[in-house]
């Protein structure tokens, strides 16, 4: 009786049936730009961040968010969260609460007491900033990490410029923003208060400063021409938020008119009603629709029973009499007077039309170009004067904290350089991760985490954080809804669904690789990779 055999095939030996010549493509591992880090004015990796966080390495999270962003505390409250904007989820549900999370990690750091340490030895420069705003404040925080010293000389008695006098305490409680400030100053960045720069040529002159940073905020409101019979009844939005801060609290009456759409409209409106207004009335020329106020601003407003009139622009006062012209839009969306009158009676009104720089401290400083109230500055934040940069609400941008601090980031890598000797170069941007290189089917619905909101009677009279933070529970679910979008988070869904089993485990954060000798070229491994991190490129013949 013959014995049975059996015959054993190694798929890695010269026996086995290699099948790469088979192929006209080739699956390619690829790293996309996630369309959250894409919108981010700040630059923050928040995909990174983001993965730290869903692993419950809250410490590690937040040192990232930090590499971009010194205030991430602020940020998870202050900033419009453009990333959530971006947020691929958003086509399969709700965006991920990225700012919420970023709150999280911040408030942890405060009360974990993380500190960044400075590493990089001491390069002998010093930088002076002007203005202790979000954008001085990043300048000099970044310029700190990079071994110079950074001297922020402030206006004002305390730092945080528009964060402070343009933000109110139910947006952004003080003890947060007092508390990232401080951390700052602890890393060796010094703020002289009450500390103006009247004329910067001047102090270029007499101090020996190897660079300057230019971080003025808008602090200066823009008026409009109204016949008043009474100008103590018309305040301006920003002074009577700058005003409050220093402990000015106004009498505003019990009828309060607001004028003007934007944001700083809706936080004087909510403000008026916090400081004991019976009524407060928006008076804005165009519809909602074209507010340029954020949507959930107008909501929250309108939940704390402030009211609205679109359609009208405000003409003169007399006596607490407002006459108030009924506007129409035209083809174009622009607001057209209609001749129609009403007036409207009110104990104050409230300008809220913008703001503008004062710009007068740089009359003299050679070189330096100033265009529609604004300092021109080239690609690299600098301005026509050698070793003066410029950002923020200085220079033409969009003018939020994020931005700003975007901007401190941009001109310190490149004063760096400049103090170096040297160029900075920014590094090449990958492809950007859109939707359709997703495969949505790998993920589960997931509902976003809804934050916590105070009661309407305490939103109207107290001046407590309306919006709550979430809990660690909470905060681990909303980072686990990412969705790693075009960048591997070894799911081992290629590793599983090879039918030449030509992926290769590299070991937990190391990812895979392909074996090009078995690999056919199928793109089964594309079509089943949830983040669309592997695409098919031609075979070079």
């Amino acid at each position: 009786m013959n014995k049975p055999f059996a015959i054993t095939l190694d798929v890695g030996s010269s026996l086995a049936n290699k099948t790469g010549s088979w192929r006209t493509e080739r699956p390619v591992y690829v790293d996309r730009l996630p369309p959250c880090n894409h919108a981010c004015p700040a630059g923050e990796n928040i995909q990174q961040w983001l993965y730290h966080a869903e692993e419950g390495n809250y410490e590690a999270a937040w040192r990232e968010i930090m590499r971009n962003n010194p205030l991430p505390a602020v940020m998870g409250r202050a900033c419009y969260h453009p990333c959530e904007g971006a947020c691929n989820r958003a086509q399969l549900d709700r965006p991920v609460g990225i700012h919420a999370i970023e709150r999280f990690l911040g408030d942890e750091a405060i009360r974990c007491g993380w500190k960044m340490p400075v590493e990089a030895p001491s390069s002998g420069k010093n930088v002076l900033v002007v203005g202790a705003g979000p954008s001085g404040l990043s300048c000099g925080y970044h310029l700190t990490l990079m071994g110079h010293q950074a001297t922020i000389y402030e206006a004002g008695p305390m730092a945080g410029g528009m964060m402070r006098f343009g933000i109110p305490k139910y947006r952004l409680p003080r003890d947060i923003l007092d508390a990232e400030i401080r951390r700052i100053e602890e890393m060796g960045v010094a703020i002289r208060l009450d500390t103006k720069v009247a004329d910067l040529a001047e102090t270029m002159r007499t101090h020996p400063f190897d660079a300057v940073f230019l971080a003025v905020g808008a602090h200066l409101a823009k008026r409009a021409y109204l016949p008043a019979g009474d100008a103590s009844r018309i305040l301006d939005a920003i002074g009577l938020l700058h005003n409050l801060e220093t402990g000015e609290k106004p009498l505003l009456g019990r009828r309060v008119l607001v004028y003007g759409g934007g944001n700083t409209a809706m936080d004087a409106a909510r403000t008026a009603k916090r400081l004991g207004a019976e009524e407060t009335i928006v008076v804005y020329r165009r519809t909602r629709e074209r507010m340029p106020a954020h949507d959930f601003e107008v909501q929250e407003a309108m939940e704390e029973g402030i009211m609205f009139k679109w359609l009208s622009t405000i003409k003169a006062e007399s006596g607490g009499t407002f006459t108030v012209e009924k506007m129409r839009l035209d083809d174009k969306g622009k607001p057209q007077p209609t001749g129609a009158f009403e007036t409207m009676e009110a104990d104050s009104l409230i300008l809220a039309l913008g703001q503008d720089v004062d710009l007068s401290f740089l009359t003299r400083v050679e070189g330096l170009e100033i265009e529609d109230g604004v300092v021109k500055v080239g690609p690299d934040m600098m301005t026509g004067c050698r070793g003066v940069f410029a950002g923020g609400d200085m220079v033409p941008a969009e003018r939020t904290i994020t931005v700003a601090v975007g901007h401190g980031k941009k001109a310190a890598r490149n004063i760096d350089a400049y103090l170096r000797g040297a160029t900075y170069a920014p590094p090449p941007k990958h492809e950007l991760a859109a939707f359709d290189k997703l495969n949505p089917w790998y993920y589960a619905d997931a509902s976003p985490t809804v934050q916590p909101i105070l009661d309407r009677a305490r939103r109207e009279s107290t001046f407590e954080e309306v919006v709550s933070g979430l809990d660690e529970s909470n905060a681990l679910f909303e980072a686990r809804r990412c969705l790693s979008c075009g960048n591997c988070f070894e799911c081992d869904n290629c590793y599983g669904v090879c039918p030449d089993n030509a992926v290769i485990k590299l070991g937990r954060g190391n990812r895979f690789e392909f074996n090009y000798d078995y690999c056919k070229g199928c793109g089964l491994c594309v079509q089943e990779c949830p983040c669309g991190a592997i695409r098919m490129e031609p075979e070079q013949i």
